[in-house]
């Protein structure tokens, strides 16, 4: 079998260079403006003026797509996916029934044409009545009104529950209360679903990281393959869906995968990417919390609107078969879900692709029980993804080789985009919002230059136009929200709208700096080995911590 592994103790030399090199380009990027500044600011305002035109036009592309995404999501949203699905049973039948109908969009003829292609083979093709959802819920420490909704949104989806088989992994180190209230969930739905499973994930396994997402996900899906293997399930017939304690699926989603997982025959080289919206909090949680986490849900939409370049992230769905051939997810990334996309693309050889799923599942924005706290898990939050970089040397020693098994060139623009990503992440922001006073500052000469002089003119005015992109996210965001809860007043929607001047703050206190501090752990080889979980509190366990600490003062 190919290995799949990271690294866990030394890497190689090549490792090394490449674990640098994200780390050494996002503070070089920033670096070279002021050597520039101080050898010619002409060279310096050249320079941040070509960063800054390459920022305006993907950002013009991202509004683009924001209004299209939008659209695609509203859209999908409103597709009866289950009785899509439901047509698949007998193709022939039904392609006969709206053969002679005609088309009322791309999304019906998209239908029709499928229905034509399985009914002319229909052996070729898994009927719905053979598949079975797994759904694999990931859970540290979560309290009942943290995990009970999220089962609750997977029971009320459209699948049928007898199909369903859910699964709560937890985590012995999140102690008794996990234990407990994995308990009480499993005694309060076991007759809901084709089964509940719970599964503690042991503390002190060798040969992963410490409460990792990963180790608890994998070792529930070696659990269930033996499930499944006593009860004669074939694992092609099964589609595996991890949710974090606070997903809450949309009700067509499992019926959306099922009928994506059919019409395409090469199924089990590709997983499917939901839209993830963090707004399942969005008016409780704090303003900064609120600007992340709007600003995270138009980058999955964004995403979802350019598959070539979609990766897995958070909550998404692949099918059990290749899960058992790749061993799962790895054990050692703190970035398991993005980390997976990799592990399948070297498994496959490079024929494997993420296929969109335009319905949300809906999460949470970071609210912990104090605002402190909020703000501290938002940062490592953020770093956590930031140490997506880490992927760059694994792609990297896998596709500069000689035992090399992608496509190089293909590898190669996946790899560039990889790199891109992250320095971009770390370094733009910060040039965006200084770079153009910095020939004037490092330099008595720049304001002799007119070029270097009209500089922070130009790239304000530059900024000015970029703000269409953000009254569009604004805008979408408005007709996104979901219904104002009864305890907060209409004037909560004044601060939703003005939050948004905290973006300068976010993108370089929370973007740039966690990016930047997760590449300096790679680039100085003190690794991120360690899953940092980001608390997830709720109005009822805010409320409590609040009380708890009001007895602890008196």
């Amino acid at each position: 079998m190919i290995d799949l592994e990271l690294p866990l103790n030394k890497r190689t030399k090549l490792y090394r260079f490449f674990e640098i090199l994200p780390g050494f380009l996002s503070y070089g990027m920033v670096i070279l403006l002021f050597v520039l500044a101080m050898l010619s600011p002409l060279a310096a305002a050249v320079y941040l003026l070509l960063l800054i035109i390459t920022m305006f036009v993907k950002a013009s592309g991202i509004a683009f797509r924001s209004i299209m995404g939008h659209r695609r999501l509203v859209r999908a949203q409103c597709i009866n996916w289950h009785a899509r699905l439901a047509e698949l049973e007998y193709p022939v039948r039904s392609y006969h029934a709206i053969v002679g109908v005609s088309s009322s969009g791309f999304e019906y003829d998209t239908h029709k044409e499928n229905l034509r292609l399985v009914a002319a083979d229909p052996s070729a093709f898994p009927k719905p009545s053979t598949l079975y959802q797994m759904v694999i819920i990931a859970a540290y420490n979560e309290a009942y009104d943290v995990l009970q909704p999220t089962i609750e949104s997977v029971r009320h989806a459209h699948y049928n529950n007898q199909q369903t088989i859910l699964v709560l992994a937890y985590e012995e180190r999140g102690g008794v209360g996990i234990a407990e209230t994995a308990k009480r969930l499993r005694d309060e739905y076991s007759d809901v679903f084709l089964s509940f499973e719970t599964i503690m994930h042991p503390d002190g396994l060798s040969d992963e990281i410490p409460s990792g997402k990963g180790p608890n996900i994998t070792f529930a899906g070696h659990r269930m393959k033996e499930w499944c293997k006593k009860r004669r399930i074939d694992y092609s017939n099964v589609i595996i869906t991890t949710l974090d304690a606070d997903n809450r699926p949309h009700p067509s989603y499992f019926d959306y995968v099922a009928y994506e997982y059919i019409v395409h025959e090469d199924r089990k080289r590709l997983s499917y990417q939901p839209i993830s919206l963090y707004f399942g909090n969005i008016w409780d949680a704090p303003a900064p919390m609120r600007v992340i986490a709007t600003g995270n849900s138009f980058w999955t939409i964004i995403s979802a609107m350019r598959p070539h370049t979609l990766r897995n992230f958070a909550a998404h769905s692949q099918p059990m078969d290749a899960l058992v051939e790749m061993n799962f997810w790895s054990k050692r990334s703190i970035v398991e879900d993005g980390h997976q996309y990799w592990r399948s693309y070297f498994y496959y050889g490079g024929n494997y692709s993420v296929v969109p799923i335009h319905v949300p599942i809906y999460q949470d924005a970071v609210m912990s029980d104090t605002y402190r706290k909020t703000l501290v898990a938002q940062f490592k939050q953020l770093r956590r993804w930031g140490y997506g970089a880490s992927d760059i040397p694994y792609v990297a020693t896998r596709l500069f080789t000689k035992k090399r098994n992608v496509p190089f060139f293909e590898g190669l623009a996946r790899f560039l985009r990889l790199v891109d990503s992250h320095v971009t992440l770390a370094g733009m922001a910060i040039l965006v919002t200084f770079g153009g006073w910095v020939p004037l500052l490092v330099n008595s000469e720049a304001s002799r230059n007119y070029a270097a002089h009209m500089l922070p003119d130009v790239v304000s005015q530059i900024q000015r136009v970029a703000m269409i992109g953000l009254f569009i996210t604004i805008i979408l965001t408005l007709r996104m929200l979901p219904s104002r809860p009864s305890h907060h007043k209409r004037r909560r929607m004044v601060w939703i709208i003005l939050q948004w001047i905290l973006i300068p703050v976010t993108s370089i206190g929370y973007g740039s700096l966690a990016a930047y501090n997760a590449q300096t752990h790679l680039m100085t080889g003190k690794y991120l080995d360690t899953f940092d979980v980001t608390e997830k509190a709720t109005l009822a366990s805010r409320a409590r911590a609040k009380e708890q600490r009001s007895s602890a003062k008196k």
